[in-house]
């Protein structure tokens, strides 16, 4: 018999990774409120009373609570749907969870600490600067506080899924060079870790089968910043003598990107370490696996 897992809000380029890596080994129903892929169906997580009747429905063994808005300036000017949405739903799947007696995931960020350290671990106390920020953490905090048995899995720079549903970084890059641009502006003053999110699903997948509950850093090998992942896209895409890279800072893009970011999101696998089951790849070589599993042809 398969186990069973209920993916709620995994529509967006996080659950199509989760939906690829778990179908095979696990009966697996997928739902999100924007149904945009045969294997999905609708539901609205805010919703508890529909939220508790679906999942209870399906008799799963874990709960994967994997949607959130993650538009940091739609977040700011949206602060109340922004919590009912990255908090109270939150909340909900921790009750559902807590009573069915399963685990609950619960997908954090890097973008909960506030930049003023170089790196940091997962023991780390975690200091939200914007709506989204915070609406995370205290989404974060609710699912260790309150959930029975949990994983709290915290990804940095998100790549994945594609053009259709990567609104991030890579996308935002590669969007203006299929447009023909032959200069890109790229902030020198942000420093991260990007996050593949295959990676992140097959490393959560190992979790849950060695039962290793708890909150994880969970990004991809490498410190790096803005810049240095735009150049190094430029050199994998054999770009770098024909668009050229001007570097300004944050305040260049103040108008579109209004929320406050921190100026460093570096986050370390410590945990995953420790319990030596950290299965994320380098951040390049996962740059490039993605590049070639999504893009193809796509700047042609």
């Amino acid at each position: 018999m398969k186990k069973k897992i209920y993916i709620a809000g995994s529509g967006g380029m996080l659950g199509e990774a989760f939906y690829h890596q778990f179908k095979d080994e696990y009966e697996i129903k997928c739902t999100d409120k924007d149904v945009n892929e045969s294997w999905l169906s609708f539901l609205d997580f805010r919703d508890l009373a529909a939220y508790k009747k679906d999942v209870t429905d399906f008799k799963p063994d874990y709960l994967f609570h994997v949607g959130a808005y993650t538009d940091l300036e739609f977040c700011e000017q949206n602060a109340e749907d922004t919590y009912a949405t990255n908090t109270i739903a939150a909340e909900n799947a921790v009750y559902i969870a807590n009573a069915l007696d399963i685990p609950v995931l619960y997908i954090s960020t890097a973008g909960i600490f506030d930049g003023e350290k170089d790196l940091y671990d997962d023991w780390d106390l975690p200091n939200p600067l914007g709506v989204y920020a915070r609406s995370k953490y205290m989404g974060e905090r609710y699912v260790a506080e309150n959930a029975k048995r949990f994983l709290i899995c915290r990804a940095g720079w998100m790549m994945g899924a594609g053009p259709k549903k990567d609104k991030k970084f890579i996308q935002k890059l590669m969007k203006q060079l299929k447009e023909g641009k032959k200069e890109l502006f790229i902030v020198d003053d942000k420093d991260g870790t990007p996050t593949y999110t295959h990676d992140f699903a097959k490393n959560v997948k190992a979790l849950i089968q060695n039962e290793y509950w708890g909150l994880y850093n969970m990004v991809c090998g490498g410190q790096t910043s803005r810049l240095e992942v735009a150049n190094e896209l430029l050199k994998m895409l054999k770009l770098s003598d024909t668009v050229k890279i001007t570097t300004v800072k944050s305040d260049y893009f103040k108008e579109i990107y209004f929320a406050e970011r921190p100026l460093c999101e570096r986050l370390v696998n410590r945990k995953l370490e420790l319990r030596k089951v950290n299965l994320m790849q380098d951040w390049r070589v996962a740059l490039k696996q993605y590049l070639d599993k999504y893009y193809q042809g796509y700047l042609n």
